[in-house]
């Protein structure tokens, strides 16, 4: 059996090889390496797949965020409520802007931030929300959206892990996640369902203004070289990773369904066993599985981390400590009660290998060891 990958990167290489190649070749022939012709087209490739007006390519997903931010126009003391279960990205942006992070508890099944503890968390100083939609699906748009309408508030989505999950909103229309909000945020992080080869990010919006304000915030707030309009940041995706996602935006779908039928897999070899929680797919949001997260729910977890890498099986504890507990983020305004569910997740859940190249022999092999350690 061929060795396990967390996420194999170089498999799912090796079937694009030619392409790939080709496009870099182009780059290192044209000299082109920042704002040249693939990043070009690589944005006007995304802004159809997503269906957007606007994609601004930037340098990560953590700029992006940042970036959004500051094109909202977000001022310091500015209340942003987001997910207390996500990595710190998300809240690390908030910080260094000075505006004020607002933690709240995430749903049991999904994953993705409560709406009742999102409304409860609401003060006249809430500027905004930022919905991850974790580990591969759309946090509940439809009421986050209600609730900014009804309070004046942006929603800056936060969809590096569910890039190309559909959402279906209560009167049966679609978008793609990202596309929803005010704006939506993305990395490109080599193991992205859409990844490049370095770092990589990009923001979407359906506004005219705003797309114009980031579009210049990114290159150092320049419209016209040598003028400066507005603030900006050095936050540019280069040529070379524009080229890498040009060639791999035609098989997101199919690397999505590649991910899924792995997700059926595990999912349907644990779903009568009592100590296993296998991740709920939301009746609105279709599921990339960016990540396939189980909770182990008879105290084993820990210990079936260390067995599964015994035997060869690369897992991960996505994410051991809650936001409102790291030392960077920890504020006297929390309550412990009011994260019952993440303080729960933190104890229980752990990744599985989760990647377009899983053969039916190591799902065998990554279930079995699971089913027979868990008991």
């Amino acid at each position: 059996m061929k060795k396990i990958q967390m996420v194999d990167l170089k498999g799912q290489y090796e079937k694009i090889k030619n392409t790939v190649t080709n496009s870099i070749e182009e780059v290192l022939e044209s000299s082109a390496f920042i704002n040249g012709p693939y990043v070009k087209e690589f944005q006007a490739d995304l802004e159809e797949y997503l269906d957007v007006k606007h994609v601004i390519p930037c340098a990560n997903g953590t700029d992006a965020l940042q970036i959004a931010m500051m094109g909202l126009g977000l001022e310091q003391g500015d209340e942003v409520i987001t997910a207390d279960f996500t990595f710190a990205a998300t809240v690390e942006v908030i910080a260094l802007l000075k505006l004020t992070p607002v933690l709240v508890d995430v749903e049991a099944d999904t994953f993705n931030i409560d709406i009742e503890a999102l409304k409860k968390a609401i003060t006249p100083k809430t500027k905004a929300i930022v919905p991850v939609h974790l580990f591969g699906q759309c946090a509940n748009m439809d009421a986050v959206m209600q609730v900014a309408k009804e309070h004046n508030l942006y929603v800056i989505e936060d969809t590096a892990q569910a890039i190309g999950a559909d959402y279906t909103f209560l009167d049966g229309s679609k978008k793609k996640a990202g596309t929803i909000g005010h704006v939506g945020t993305t990395s490109f992080f080599p193991s992205k369902n859409l990844g490049c080869y370095g770092d990589g990010g990009a923001i979407f919006t359906n506004d005219d203004d705003l797309a114009h304000i980031i579009r210049g915030m990114v290159n150092h707030g320049m419209y016209k070289r040598y003028y400066h309009d507005v603030i900006g940041v050095n936050s540019r995706l280069d040529s070379i990773q524009a080229a890498v996602l040009k060639a791999k935006l035609p098989y997101l779908d199919a690397y999505c369904d590649a991910r899924r039928e792995a997700a059926a897999y595990y999912t349907n070899a644990f779903s009568s066993n009592s100590n296993i929680v296998t991740p709920a797919v939301s009746e609105f949001s279709t599921h990339v599985f960016h990540q396939y997260t189980i909770q182990i729910t008879n105290g084993k977890r820990d210990t079936l981390h260390k067995h599964l890498l015994d035997n060869g099986i690369p897992n991960a504890i996505y994410y051991p400590v809650q936001l409102h507990k790291q030392k960077a983020y920890q504020d006297e305004r929390y309550n412990e009660e009011d994260f019952t569910i993440t303080n729960q997740l933190v104890e229980t859940v752990i990744s599985l290998p989760m990647h377009t190249e899983l053969s039916k022999e190591q799902l065998e092999f990554i279930t079995k060891t699971v089913l027979d350690f868990v008991g």
